[in-house]
């Protein structure tokens, strides 16, 4: 079969299942699409990491605003990736994978390399915010566009019987964007020392960003165009309208609510709860202080990282979809009794608290809602929402008692009972009026007082977490992660045809990702706000793995020995 652009057939480069070494070319595709995509991550994990610095500089009013609005500004990243994904998918089917590889990372690099560079508030005003939020924005349309293309080049470029070990190492470049942004973060921190880190280092990480940059362009401009598009390309056959054939033909369409449903949201709660909400519930739940839970889980991750390739691997031989179904049952199946052990060896003083000092919440139940706050800055003034609001941040177990009609929620603990209250609203309706935030201030001391004495600890015992037990559970909890993630590019690939692949599997992916999974530590505490229950939130990741297992199992075909051309001669 003639090829274009130079490239070999994919199909001609090792037969399937043949254990043959990987060529020169092979290794510079996968090292050159992997090493765009860490940087990427990198760029994007960075303003994560600098969150409350960036507060500070852009955003004004009080501290914790500030820091819920440049939380914000960081959420939006996530909110906009599957815009990204149709923006840049659409190009990727139209123009080629090697040019919209291009364009993505100039678009992340070049909005990173501009923060470092942005004037604060006091400098420039209210522009200072605005900028910023459109940078971020900028940089969540990037990030959407780029999975699905490293996924799709790495994929058409791997040899038969090799698509999951190929695409299991674009899985790896999330945690390693990670740890090198932590890394340098750390580097410039120590070396120009917190004062000036705070005033203007946080800057150095942003600026060096342009380095990577121009590697990354470097190594892309020099990449063949994928060999499947380049032979649909000779031959005429690139889709003219990749957004109306893959969302407007129901052949089509129900492949990527398939993919969605049956495959990435479920993958996204497992791989959120697993890297993310882990690492919540240590530092915010357990109170583990935050260095140690951060080594804790830095630890996990580099014993389990190598994982998402053996499970690549593996799907090459005995199939992708149950490998990543068997991650989300069994993950489902375990949550509870790992969490509960990470209470248990984590923070022993708070796990015998909650058994032998019982809270009570008593309250009309009409005053009593569910806390769902995905921007994080809704208030709750009612008694019952103040006083579960602040049981549930200082991760005390309760239960609820039912009582008359406008009464004003108590909170029993022990022999000592709280009386919340009822708080007045701004004329915005945004925050508590300064007599409320005043009641607020002395009500959250009462209860502090309260449940010290009755042993609740302030924070958890260095001396007495057991941090070879800690690694282990985090270890299992990541090793979930790999399972689901290691085989899905390969999968989600396979599942369309080459004319509107990219855009067809970027979608679902940054939906479930950017949605299902960005959402997941909000509803989490809103479901343990409104029960009562530091492990309630758990049933969010697992009800939406179950559901992705059992449509999956139904629906969801093997793809493992599609031949990805096969479509295209449709």
């Amino acid at each position: 079969m003639a090829t274009t652009s130079g490239t070999a057939d994919p199909r001609n480069l090792g037969g399937k299942g043949k254990s043959t070494p990987m060529t020169k070319e092979e290794k510079k595709v996968i090292f050159a699409s992997s090493l765009g995509t860490v940087f990427e991550w990198y760029d994007f994990y960075l303003y994560g990491s600098l969150a409350s610095i960036i507060a500070k500089q852009f955003f004004i009013g009080d501290p914790t605003t500030t820091f819920i609005f440049a939380l914000l500004a960081f959420a939006a990243g996530f909110i906009v990736r599957p815009f990204g994904a149709v923006v840049f998918g659409r190009l990727g089917d139209m123009i080629g994978r090697k040019y919209t590889f291009l364009i993505t990372i100039l678009l992340m690099g070049l909005s990173t390399f501009i923060v470092g560079l942005l004037p604060g508030h006091a400098s420039i005003g209210i522009a200072a915010p605005i900028i910023l939020v459109t940078l971020r924005i900028l940089q969540g349309l990037a990030l959407g566009g780029e999975y699905g293309g490293a996924a799709t080049y790495v994929a058409e470029h791997a040899p038969e019987g090799k698509r999951g070990l190929f695409t299991s190492w674009i899985q790896t470049t999330a945690t390693m964007g990670l740890f090198l942004s932590l890394l340098v973060i750390l580097a410039t921190r120590t070396a120009v020392g917190e004062e000036e880190f705070q005033a203007w280092g946080w800057r150095i990480p942003f600026l060096v960003s342009v380095l990577l940059l121009g590697i990354s362009v470097w190594i892309r401009m020099a990449m063949q165009e994928s060999p499947a598009f380049a032979k649909m390309k000779a031959e005429g056959k690139t889709s003219k309208a990749p957004l109306s054939e893959a969302f407007g033909q129901w052949k089509n369409l129900k492949i990527v609510i398939l993919a969605l449903i049956g495959l990435t949201m479920g993958q996204a709660v497992v791989w959120y709860t697993g890297q993310f909400y882990a690492l919540f519930f240590m530092e915010k739940t357990l109170m583990i202080e935050s260095a140690t839970a951060n080594i804790l889980i830095a630890v996990s991750l580099l014993l389990a990282t190598p994982f998402f390739v053996v499970f690549g691997v593996l799907s090459d031989r005995i199939g992708r979809k149950w490998i990543i179904l068997g991650g989300c049952l069994i993950a489902a199946l375990t949550y509870f009794p790992i969490f509960k052990a990470l209470t248990h060896y984590g923070n022993p003083q708070l796990e015998t608290a909650q058994t032998n000092a019982p809270v009570v919440v008593v309250a009309d139940p009409a005053s009593c809602h569910f806390l769902f706050n995905p921007t994080g800055t809704k208030k709750f003034p009612s008694s019952c929402d103040i006083a579960t609001s602040v049981l549930s941040a200082s991760a005390v177990n309760y239960t609820r008692q039912d009582a008359p009609a406008g009464t004003v929620a108590t909170i029993k603990v022990g022999d000592k009972e709280l009386t919340s209250f009822n708080a007045v609203m701004t004329a915005d309706n945004l925050n508590f009026d300064a007599a409320s935030k005043a009641q607020e201030t002395a009500f959250k001391a009462q209860v502090t007082s309260a449940i010290r004495e009755a042993g609740y600890p302030a924070k958890a015992d260095p001396e007495r977490i057991n941090k070879p037990m800690m690694v282990l559970l985090l270890f299992i909890l990541v090793l979930y992660v790999t399972m689901v993630y290691g085989p899905i590019a390969a999968m989600l690939v396979e599942m369309f045809p080459t004319k509107i692949r990219y855009t067809s599997m970027s979608l679902p992916y940054h939906i479930g990702n950017g949605w299902f999974g960005g959402l997941l530590p909000t509803t989490v505490f809103a479901l343990v706000a409104f029960k009562g229950d530091i492990y309630y939130g758990l049933w969010y990741p697992i009800v939406v793995a179950l559901v992705t297992f059992v449509i999956g199992a139904l629906f969801v075909r093997e793809t493992k020995d599609r031949d990805i051309y096969a479509a295209d001669a449709d």
